[in-house]
């Protein structure tokens, strides 16, 4: 088992991007205000634990309903377009309701570890290795903690027009996954 920094850092990067921490600040906000207070460590500490979990258990789930890694990484390059394409042209494709109370749903799941993410996940474990995959999910998951204990401040410093920017650079970065992603399971 060796680490790789490249394949680490590109994995970070990568789960950066599809988790969206950043862009999901006004919604964290908006949570915040309707629940009166979320719990960052038990959100994080659930995420981190389903997305672990779907690593190592999701091939055999998709084995168990008939699909192979490949057609569910194709499939998962789809959805990384459809959400690139939300980030970069503002649109809400993929709406969901948000119940009165926070605790684990909807923040852990599905807004952090999502169906974007799970996919995603399936889709690096054909690239990269398990336990570089892992540690890019660690670094995310610290910094996705240090966004959800530091909205409000991080509100204020980025302003609407910095989380906007954001928001379409890494709009931008997904479109580019997914197509490389697209590319490499079609061989196309």
């Amino acid at each position: 088992m060796e680490f790789n920094f490249s394949q680490i850092l590109s994995c970070s990067m990568i789960m950066f991007a599809i988790i969206d921490i950043l862009g999901a600040i006004p919604v964290v906000i908006e949570l915040r205000k309707k629940a009166g207070h979320i719990q960052s460590e038990k959100a994080t500490i659930v995420a981190t634990a389903l997305m672990i979990i779907f690593l190592f258990a999701g091939e055999t789930l998709l084995k168990v309903i008939g699909l192979d890694v490949e057609s569910f990484a194709i499939a998962g390059s789809f959805v990384i377009f459809v959400i690139a394409m939300e980030m970069v042209l503002g649109l809400t494709i993929f709406n969901e309701d948000v119940p009165e109370t926070v605790s684990i749903v909807p923040l852990a799941f599905p807004l952090i570890a999502g169906a974007g993410t799970m996919t995603t996940l399936l889709s690096l474990k054909t690239e990269y290795a398990t336990q570089n995959i892992i540690a890019g999910i660690l670094i995310n998951m610290m910094f996705v903690y240090f966004v959800l204990k530091n909205t409000n401040r991080l509100e204020r410093l980025l302003g609407k027009a910095g989380l906007n920017v954001l928001r379409k650079a890494f709009g931008i970065i997904l479109l580019a996954i997914a197509i490389k992603l697209f590319r490499n399971n079609t061989g196309l």
